[in-house]
């Protein structure tokens, strides 16, 4: 069997309302500055894999034809468009990694990107929609924000009211965002601030306030992959020590919407094949749409029991300088989020975090990072533990 391919170069626009008025000119804004930053050549490139949600937010599609158009070099090299939700970017990376693996090429790009800001807010709430099981939960208030709403309902009622240590999540991202030249926003809010209801950070969904939710953002990220023995002739080279993807039933009324299960598996899937326990990780870059996302992650990837993920932030077991800094880029909460851009964008901050290279946001020594990217609520989850090789 092929050995998993290597992350060996990367590129990344600033994430937050930008003056690309597309998709096409963001991918054009990662695409050759990632193959340099690799320090391979566009003739080299046997693949290209679009991550790209669109589905509403943009008319053109055909998403995967975009990127030759701001490179033309690449126009007779393969490509194909991936959409998985949320873990879109993810997808797409899992397909070129697949590519690679059963020998069909020895380099890939995989481009993930969204433009959200181009049409009203309202009508972003409605694309996300598509991410849940319309038919049951289209009618939520508050767009997708409405859907977690139901969750954070449904996890206070089990647990009690966790307001507080939201508030603590979105501190803790909004100060790490602070030292993200690529986030969406760079303002350190404070906890007194997200923790208090007021007319800048008012109720969206349920308990969830303003500084619960995550940005409507644009922005593109890219990873070029490479075989071991290409990789081994360049650079930078990042490997996987495990990948996993797991799903899980799409409409909540058939499962408990605070379980996470699918997420849940593929870490315990991950961690295993990985030869690890969560300890072992020196930081992890995980989905936080919302800050009750954080919150159930931490008890998924083994920090808490179930129901107690608050005691994790309230110890300050994940801020920078605890036992393993979460989000250290600032998260979805801080970083942004355009959605197909979202899981290539996790696997650039974790990669830039094992090469040294995250400048201000640097977790000290880091040689393992953990990344969970997941679509619609924790449906389609994907977990990556990575390792730098050179």
């Amino acid at each position: 069997m092929i050995a998993d391919p290597m992350i060996v170069g990367w590129a990344h626009t600033k994430f937050g309302k930008s003056g690309a008025k597309d998709t096409m000119a963001l991918m054009a804004e990662v695409t050759a500055p990632a193959l340099d930053h690799a320090g391979i050549p566009a003739g080299s490139v046997d693949g290209i894999f679009v991550g790209s949600f669109n589905n509403g937010f943009q008319p053109q599609d055909f998403q995967g034809s975009l990127v030759a158009m701001g490179l033309p070099a690449l126009a007779h090299v393969p490509a194909v468009r991936c959409e998985n939700a949320c873990a879109t970017g993810s997808a797409a990376l899992h397909a070129a990694m697949d590519f690679i693996a059963a020998g069909r090429g020895r380099v890939a790009l995989v481009v993930g990107a969204e433009k959200m800001t181009a049409i009203p807010t309202a009508d972003v709430g409605d694309v996300l929609l598509t991410a849940c099981y319309r038919e049951e939960e289209g009618g939520v208030d508050g767009g997708f924000a409405g859907i977690f709403g139901q969750i954070a309902n449904h996890y206070f009622q089990q647990n009690g009211d966790r307001s507080e240590e939201l508030a603590m999540i979105a501190a803790k991202n909004h100060a790490n965002g602070m030292n993200n030249p690529y986030a969406h926003m760079q303002k350190d809010f404070g906890f007194a601030f997200c923790n208090t209801v007021s007319e800048k950070n008012p109720y969206v969904a349920g308990p969830l306030r303003r500084t619960d939710c995550s940005l409507v953002s644009d922005g593109a990220a890219a990873l070029v992959l490479a075989d071991a023995e290409t990789a081994a002739s360049l650079q930078r080279a990042i490997g996987f020590r495990a990948r996993v993807q797991a799903n899980d039933i799409l409409a909540l009324s058939r499962r408990d919407p605070t379980a996470f299960e699918g997420g849940r598996r593929a870490w315990k899937g991950a961690l295993a094949n990985a030869g690890l326990s969560i300890s072992d990780l020196d930081l992890v870059e995980t989905h936080d749409c919302f800050t009750m996302a954080e919150m159930i992650e931490y008890e998924i990837m083994g920090l808490a029991a179930p129901g107690e993920g608050w005691k994790v932030i309230r110890e300050g077991r994940t801020r920078m300088g605890g036992d393993l800094p979460v989000n250290p880029s600032g998260g979805l909460k801080s970083r942004g989020h355009p959605i197909g851009a979202t899981g290539v964008s996790q696997h650039v901050m974790a990669a830039m975090q094992l090469m040294g290279e995250a400048g201000e946001m640097q977790v000290p020594g880091a040689e393992l990072a953990g990344v969970f990217n997941m679509g619609g609520a924790a449906v389609a989850n994907y977990v990556s533990i990575l390792e730098r090789v050179k």
